[in-house]
């Protein structure tokens, strides 16, 4: 079976937020397949430079960059990085950042690379390749550690549960592939409603954002977007679940000067610092009915749009 083409979520929603021009310049994040890099070279004369942390990623969009050259710049690396990324290349301003976060359709859609549990692949889920596996979390943490990180990460109400028949099952085999494990966690979570996911959804979840470190990155990235930007600027940030959403809303809030009261009777707190971003989007941008019958993984996604504020006095 021939994994579906990889469908940019809110690609024109993106685009549009950016507002790609002639001689602008502008970074794509999370390259993926290219297709927000496509999209924005497709829209301007415009120049970008994009970041992917997976080998695989970068391999396979070599093509795209001799297709646009010399338009577009393809970098191995982490977004979290990126203002070194880009000084290395001589930038030290953009016009633009788009990041979408979380694990690709093309990631997805290989069992080798073990994210998915819809068909069985080693229990993987490195997003470089490198550094420790879900398997070794798996198999090497301790019940507590587990349990928190599916807590933590996934939302799991029945992570202590699932921990505790993880840890049980290891003892009799270390666990290797994502449908043992998969089958581990259903039989511990037991029965869903008719219109929840799959019991192993939220596991897997948080194995992912733990082996890749996703929610530190994201910090990370979203502070080094704020360097780069020029006034004006715009930061453009598409996210898959509750816990990317709310990093993304309480980072823009704060670097907006809106700060919440320590309680709903009391006044706003003035802010601590100078304005540097204005929230664009006080509500997310959310996918079309039509998108979401489309492409079904567009139906969780939420997009965020900040703008660079020039300093009085000078740029930001």
């Amino acid at each position: 079976m021939t994994p579906a083409p990889h469908v940019p979520v809110l690609e024109r929603e993106v685009v549009d937020a950016l507002r790609p021009r002639d001689g602008g310049r502008y970074v794509d994040g999370t390259f993926g397949a290219g297709g927000y890099s496509s999209a924005m070279l497709d829209r301007a004369r415009c120049e970008v430079i994009a970041i992917d942390r997976d080998p695989d990623a970068i391999a396979a969009g070599r093509p795209l960059v001799e297709q646009y050259a010399p338009r577009l710049r393809l970098i191995e690396g982490r977004f979290g990085d990126m203002a070194e990324l880009l000084s290395i290349e001589g930038v030290e301003q953009v016009d633009g950042v788009a990041l979408d976060l979380g694990v690709s359709s093309m990631q997805l859609d290989q069992p080798e690379r073990g994210f998915s549990f819809r068909a069985s692949g080693p229990l993987d889920m490195r997003m470089e390749r490198s550094g420790r596996s879900a398997a070794d979390l798996v198999n090497e943490a301790d019940e507590a550690e587990l349990a928190d990180i599916i807590w933590r990460y996934g939302e799991e109400r029945r992570s202590r549960r699932v921990a505790r028949a993880i840890v049980a099952a290891r003892r009799h085999k270390r666990i290797e592939t994502t449908a043992e494990l998969a089958e581990i966690v259903r039989r511990a979570a037991g029965p869903q409603g008719r219109d929840e996911s799959d019991p192993a959804t939220r596991t897997f979840q948080a194995l992912r954002i733990a082996v890749n470190d996703e929610l530190g990155e994201l910090e990370r990235g979203l502070a080094a977007a704020e360097q780069v930007l020029a006034p004006g600027g715009r930061l453009a940030v598409v996210s898959f679940h509750s816990l990317e959403d709310r990093a993304v809303k309480d980072f823009v809030r704060i670097r907006a000067g809106r700060v919440p009261a320590p309680s709903r009777h009391a006044p706003p707190r003035a802010p601590e610092r100078c304005a540097t971003l204005k929230d664009l989007t006080r509500k997310p941008i959310v996918p079309s009915a039509a998108e979401i019958t489309a492409n079904p993984r567009a139906r969780s996604a939420r997009l965020r749009v900040a703008e660079k504020v020039a300093i009085r006095g000078g740029s930001a």
